[in-house]
């Protein structure tokens, strides 16, 4: 059946994934009660990216994009829209805008994206390989199969200059490399889809919304090296993504594209899926290797790299989502076309979880030399509320805070490295003028602590040192002497750790010091917070000339520390006040201050 209009439904995580149901539900059957089931399609997509104003509904061909839809908009949409052609404009992203955007790429969020890793995100039905077909999905596993030798894959992915997304920035064509030229009877592709940075769903959006990409691109590894397994490791958390994974997998072997003697070609390829419980630390190859083996989940020293001697002892491919998602289209395209985007060192595109104290917060794909000024303020809409941009943090835990003077730096590998953060797998998050660096530092660091698999010491001890130090500084109890050993302490971690961990844990609190000395010499010589996020540092009080008697606060107060009569002055009982901040909330006269 050949459909004129289609109706896109986000089904992403962030949009709700009962909700998008519903959603889905609501416009079919309007659709069919309305009799324009014979034109009209109704999809079920991947993730749009435009979290914030998700549930998220598309209208094709004209492109028009509603935010914020629920199940009772359907028959509006459906009757002025579908059926009259008149667009609901109380709907329409570009009501948001106040000037008039009906194209999606037009509009303010998505104009300066660039989407090659997100491509078919949003536009096809992730859980139908007819879908992905018809947006050209396996032909370049068939490309691969019958026009090219290994070597020429090769040759393609080293002239496109694609890097490793998963954080180190390792050459691809390199890594295949390493693997084909070992003699072996077996060898072995894995996806690292163990995505656990905080505020980071990159990848899991990926193979929610286009998981066949990430299985042809496998594929593809697998005939170049000369492998015939492959194994998607992902955490048991992400139960979207798991079940279209497996769906795809089943259909994928349905149509030969995986299996024995792949398209009458001769090539046996299959992928399962290993599924992990949640350790950071199994991001790493080899503690990701040691987990599918059926060990605990620990690094062991290298080299050999797992290219060489890896699952099993056998040569073994490691690509995270995000690069392997590159892979067809550069096969496709031709590496020259993908080196063309992007700067002289780093390729391509880049996915970013934007997040924060960003007022459009979501999944965004930029060319690589995009700066963090049009990331955040042209894509991301600026900062919530009208307030003042603080720092980025880039990398999640393992990345670095960089201050509003370095907004027009380029993100590409080498120049995040030189600000103290890194590129990491995508994490990017955004903060203001009510944000404590040094507590930023704490929250970080105790997530690394606590998903140290403790094999080493540097990172086992040096962490916790490290950690407890940083208390101590946000209670008021540092002295000069702790910035000196967080120093000392973080760049023996740097030198000394097993893994990737342990090796970046420092690099938040490194960042800080170096672009934001002024907050550690708050907190450790004046004894303030000035964010007035670090509790043992504030204190709430009352300004005699600005209180009025109004009583809103003590009646608001939960441990009734505030006292005063109707009309008269307020008095805040410091020892009994637990610094909740409802007083400070609720004031309507400014009459009460935190310092």
């Amino acid at each position: 059946m050949a459909f004129k209009k289609f109706v896109l439904v986000c089904g992403g995580e962030g949009c709700g994934s009962d909700l998008g149901t519903n959603l889905c539900d609501a416009f079919r059957r309007e659709i069919r009660d309305r009799g324009a089931d014979q034109d009209t399609q109704v999809v079920r997509t991947g993730c749009f990216g435009f979290c914030r104003k998700g549930p998220v509904v598309k209208i094709l061909p004209d492109e028009t994009l509603y935010v914020n839809v629920k199940p009772d908009d359907a028959a509006e949409i459906v009757f002025e829209h579908v059926l009259r052609g008149r667009p609901v404009t109380r709907l329409r992203y570009d009501q948001e805008e106040s000037r008039r955007l009906t194209r999606l790429e037009g509009s303010a969020f998505y104009h300066k994206q660039f989407r090659i890793v997100l491509r078919n995100c949003g536009y096809i039905d992730p859980e139908s390989i007819d879908d992905y077909i018809a947006r050209d999905g396996y032909a370049a596993l068939e490309k691969v199969l019958f026009e090219m030798k290994p070597q020429d894959v090769i040759a393609e992915l080293r002239e496109s200059g694609l890097r490793g997304r998963g954080g180190a920035g390792f050459p691809t064509w390199r890594k295949w490399v390493f693997t084909k030229e070992v003699p072996s009877d077996e060898k072995y592709i894995i996806c690292n889809a163990d995505e656990g940075d905080p505020g980071a769903y990159m990848d899991r959006s990926t193979l929610e919304g286009d998981p066949h990409s990430v299985l042809e691109a496998m594929a593809i590894a697998g005939r170049t090296v000369g492998a015939r397994q492959g194994y998607i490791y992902i955490r048991a958390e992400y139960p979207l993504a798991i079940k279209r994974l497996e769906i795809a997998i089943t259909q994928a072997r349905e149509y030969g594209l995986l299996g024995r003697d792949i398209l009458g070609s001769g090539f046996d390829f299959d992928i399962e899926l290993r599924l992990g419980a949640g350790a950071f630390v199994c991001g790493e190859e080899t503690a990701l290797i040691a987990s599918i083996e059926g060990k605990r989940g620990m690094p062991i020293p290298r080299p050999p790299f797992p290219a060489v001697r890896g699952l099993w002892g056998k040569p073994t491919v490691i690509n995270n989502v995000e690069t392997l998602a590159n892979i067809p289209v550069i096969m496709l395209r031709g590496g020259k076309w993908f080196g063309s985007i992007g700067t002289a060192t780093s390729k391509g595109t880049k996915v970013f979880a934007l997040t924060g104290k960003v007022v459009n917060s979501g999944l965004i794909e930029v060319p690589m030399g995009t700066t963090l000024r049009e990331i955040i303020f042209d894509i991301g809409g600026g900062i919530k509320g009208g307030k003042k941009f603080k720092a980025a943090q880039t990398g999640g835990p393992s990345g670095g805070l960089i201050p509003a003077a370095y907004l027009d730096t380029p993100i590409d590998y080498e120049s995040l490295g030189a600000l103290g953060s890194i590129m990491g797998s995508g994490g990017l998050i955004v903060m203001d003028e009510d944000d404590c660096i040094v507590d930023v530092n704490k929250f970080y660091l105790e997530f690394t602590v606590d998903e140290s698999c403790g094999k080493c010491a540097p990172c086992r001890v040096g962490g916790r040192s490290m950690f407890n130090l940083l208390t101590k500084i946000t209670k008021g109890q540092g002295t000069d002497e702790d910035v000196d050993q967080l120093r000392i302490i973080g760049h023996a971690l740097q030198k000394a750790s097993l893994c990737g961990l342990g090796q970046t844990a420092p690099n938040p609190v490194l960042s800080a010091l170096r672009h934001f000395p002024e907050e550690y010499i708050a907190h450790i010589r004046d004894k303030k917070c000035p964010a007035s996020k670090c509790l043992d540092l504030v204190t709430y009080y009352i300004l005699p000339e600005k209180c009025i008697g109004c009583t809103l606060c003590a009646r608001h107060c939960p441990v009734n520390c505030i006292s005063g009569e109707r009309r008269k002055i307020h008095v805040i009982d410091a020892a009994r006040c637990i610094k909740c901040g409802e007083c400070y909330r609720v004031c309507k006269f400014e009459a009460v201050s935190r310092g």
